[in-house]
C-alpha cells in the first residue's frame, strides 16, 4: 500500500527549453525551440519555462529569447515564463508578455561569487527592484535557490542557511520558492532535511523542488521531497542540461522519468505521456544525442523492435 501522505496531484514545471537548452553546447533555432514548446504545451504540460533574458556573451543559448516569446502560438491554459537575473533582463520579458519571471538567488556565499560575481545578500539586493516592477506591473515572481543540498566549492551546506535565502525570496514577494540540487548530490535523508528546515519559514506549499540527477538520485529525492507535502516539481524533458559552473553535474531530471513516476503513483499531472515522449525525442534528435531519460530510451527501444 503506498503511503497516505503522497498528492494527489502535482504540477510539472517543464524547465527544459531554458535551464535545459542553456548547458547544451548545439544551437538549437529559435523555430525549434518554439516547436519544443508548443509540443510540450500539447501534451498538457502547464508551465514552460520558455527562455532566458540574460546577456547572449554569457549564454549564447538564450540570445533567440526575444524572437521565441515574440513567435509562439500561445496556450491560454500554459504559463510561459522567463528567467531574469536583472532589471534589463525584466524589462526584455515585460516587453514580449512574458507570463511569469524567475529569480535566482545560491544557498552558498562561494557559488554565488563564481557564478554570478557577488555575495548571496548583494545578489538578494539588486533583485528588489525587479519585484517592485513586477508588482507594478501585476507579474508573478518565481524564486529559485541554487545549491540546497552541497556546492562544488563548498561541499554540503547547512539546511538553516538554505531556509534563510528562501525565508527571504519569499518575504521579498516570490509567490514560490524552487529548491534546486545544482550538482545532483542529495539524497532523501538530505532532502527531507532541507524541506524540514525550510518549511519551519516558508509554507510547505509554496514549495519546488528542482534536482538534478548526477548520482542518479532524483526521482528518490522527488519521492522524499512528495511525502513531505511538496507538490511542484522541476524538470527537463529528454534530461536536458546540465551547470557549467558544478564540473560533472548532469542534466536535470527528466520530465519522462519523473511523469512516469507519478502516474505509477496515481498521481494526476494532466500530462500526454504519449505526446511528451515525441517531445523529447524531437529535441534529443534535434541535439543529435539520445534523450537522458531511462523511460524515453527504453520506449523508443520497445519501437525499434
Amino acid at each position: 500500500m503506498l503511503p497516505s501522505k503522497l498528492p494527489q496531484q502535482v504540477k510539472v514545471v517543464e524547465v527544459g527549453p531554458r535551464d535545459g537548452l542553456q548547458n547544451e553546447a548545439t544551437p538549437v533555432s529559435a523555430n525549434d525551440k518554439i516547436y519544443l514548446i508548443e509540443k510540450l504545451a500539447e501534451a498538457g504540460v502547464s508551465y514552460i519555462e520558455s527562455g532566458s533574458f540574460v546577456s547572449p556573451k554569457w549564454v549564447p543559448q538564450m540570445a533567440t529569447s526575444t524572437e521565441v516569446f515574440e513567435k509562439l502560438n500561445r496556450n491560454n491554459n500554459v504559463t510561459y515564463a522567463a528567467l531574469t537575473p536583472n532589471m534589463k533582463g525584466f524589462e526584455a520579458a515585460l516587453a514580449v508578455n512574458a507570463d511569469e519571471v524567475a529569480i535566482f538567488g545560491a544557498a552558498s556565499q562561494s557559488f554565488s561569487q563564481k557564478n554570478i560575481n557577488c555575495s548571496i545578500e548583494e545578489s538578494l539586493e539588486r533583485f528588489a527592484p525587479i519585484m517592485q516592477a513586477a508588482k507594478k506591473a501585476n507579474i508573478k515572481v518565481r524564486g529559485y535557490v541554487s545549491c540546497v543540498l552541497g556546492c562544488p566549492y563548498e561541499g554540503d551546506i547547512d539546511p538553516e542557511q538554505v531556509a534563510l535565502v528562501a525565508e527571504k525570496l519569499f518575504a521579498m514577494g516570490c509567490y514560490e520558492i524552487s529548491l534546486g540540487d545544482t550538482i545532483g548530490v542529495g539524497t532523501p535523508a538530505s532532502v527531507t532535511k532541507v524541506i524540514q528546515a525550510v518549511s519551519a519559514r516558508v509554507p510547505t506549499d509554496k514549495l519546488a523542488v528542482h534536482f538534478h540527477d548526477t548520482y542518479g538520485q532524483a526521482l528518490t529525492n522527488i519521492y522524499a521531497a512528495l511525502q513531505l507535502g511538496v507538490t511542484v516539481v522541476d524538470s527537463a524533458i529528454a534530461g536536458l542540461g546540465g551547470c557549467p559552473y558544478a564540473k560533472g553535474a548532469s542534466g536535470n531530471v527528466a520530465t519522462e522519468d519523473v511523469v512516469y513516476m507519478l502516474n505509477g503513483l496515481g498521481i494526476t499531472t494532466g500530462i500526454d505521456f504519449q505526446k511528451l515522449l515525441q517531445a523529447g525525442w524531437f529535441i534529443s534528435k534535434k541535439l543529435g544525442k539520445t534523450p537522458l531519460s531511462k523511460v524515453s530510451n527504453a520506449y523508443l527501444a520497445q519501437q525499434q523492435t
